[in-house]
């Protein structure tokens, strides 16, 4: 392409601070250095987990940065070493690199990386410069990707190459949400047929994990929400059961255990509230129940249990991106999408210009939206 091995001017929704808005801005957005890869992001998606250091939830956060990290795109240039991945590619950003080298990498039922920015937050590429400016300032990426922006750029260990037919406007929830959900659902907990399933929380991570435990065969899926218009949308994708426990007598937790016998054979926690954790714990059985915390809580939350609730049987897991290994899972989960084993028709309900950005983060806030998608440019 004529841009490549040039600085690209282009828009990009920064955050300069917390507590305050994005601002769309024109930046300069470097060449890929060796084994980087430079994305025409077309569509990304607002998650949550965006929101957290615009609302000062990171203990350390280094501003400005381009936030953005559920994105899809086309490769406009890449640096030396690129190999397996070519101009014109259609790629999902990774904020899950995979090295491929480390030991987190090579082992089987791990799938962060010792490269992953988050929890550290250093904002960087790995030779510790920036390939953003604006107004000759320094801008830090998010989650090694970046996708609040017209171009990013990534490292090719955080980049996964999908099949050409993909529609970018829903490939993109992948990167992140819709991965998330659904694979702790098939993967993390591996569901099996038959089973009672709890989702707290029925946002566009919940209802993709409700998505995954009825594809994986799941008898029972009991939604559980303090906003009941997001009921009818999460029996639409499989659930049986919808509950606010605003409408309860008795703590949730208790409410499940009596419709369960005794408690669900999984739960998943979606919202990243110490409390719902604590409550996502208590509703599985006893005995042999299986919980997975998937919510983003603040930086310095804690949450405190019983031993007991350990000691008899239940099982407590973490999942990042579904547990996942991004580089090889996120293209076959584009191929089941392509195939129609599952639809994320649902989970877009919004669909906005890029510049409206900050009016999709209202609509998040507002419980108005399971995943807004915005439209950064054409392809």
């Amino acid at each position: 392409m004529s841009t490549a091995g040039k600085v690209i001017k282009c828009r990009a929704a920064i955050c300069w601070g917390a507590h305050q808005p994005l601002k769309v801005e024109e930046i300069e957005v470097a060449p890929p250095k060796a084994n980087e890869i430079r994305i025409k992001i077309i569509s990304t998606a607002i998650c949550h987990t965006d929101t957290l250091p615009m609302e000062g939830m990171l203990a350390t956060y280094n501003y400005p940065s381009i936030l953005g990290h559920e994105g899809a795109g086309i490769v406009e240039s890449v640096g030396p070493g690129v190999t397996l991945i070519h101009p014109g590619d259609k790629v999902i950003p990774l904020c899950f690199p995979v090295c491929g080298v480390c030991r987190v990498c090579k082992h089987p039922d791990a799938n962060t990386c010792d490269r992953v920015d988050g929890g550290k937050y250093i904002g960087l590429m790995e030779d510790g410069t920036s390939r953003f400016t604006c107004k000759g300032k320094l801008i830090h990426n998010f989650l090694t990707s970046s996708t609040f922006t017209e171009f990013t750029v990534v490292a090719e260990n955080a980049c996964a190459k999908i099949d050409s037919a993909a529609p970018l406007n829903r490939a993109c929830l992948i990167g992140c949400g819709f991965t998330t959900g659904y694979g702790s659902a098939t993967h993390t907990a591996n569901v099996k047929p038959g089973t009672t399933c709890v989702v707290y929380g029925l946002g566009g991570v919940g209802l993709s994990a409700v998505i995954g435990c009825r594809v994986n065969g799941a008898a029972r899926i009991i939604g559980v929400d303090i906003n009941k218009e997001k009921f009818v949308k999460a029996k639409k994708l499989g659930a049986t059961d919808c509950i606010d426990p605003n409408d309860c007598k008795k703590p949730i937790h208790e409410v499940i255990a009596e419709m369960t016998d005794g408690g669900a054979d999984y739960s998943f926690e979606c919202i990243g509230n110490v409390d719902t954790m604590l409550s996502a714990i208590k509703c599985s059985h006893y005995a042999f129940g299986v919980c997975v915390i998937i919510g983003v809580a603040a930086s310095d939350a804690k949450v405190s249990i019983d031993p007991m609730l350990l000691l008899t049987g239940r099982t407590v897991k973490g999942a990042f991106i579904g547990g996942l290994k991004c580089k090889t899972a996120i293209p076959l989960l584009v191929l089941d999408y392509l195939k129609n084993k599952f639809s994320m028709e649902e989970l877009v309900t919004h669909t906005m210009p890029f510049e409206k950005i900050n009016d999709g983060f209202k609509l998040l806030h507002e419980g108005k939206s399971i995943r807004t998608v915005l439209d950064v440019q054409k392809e």
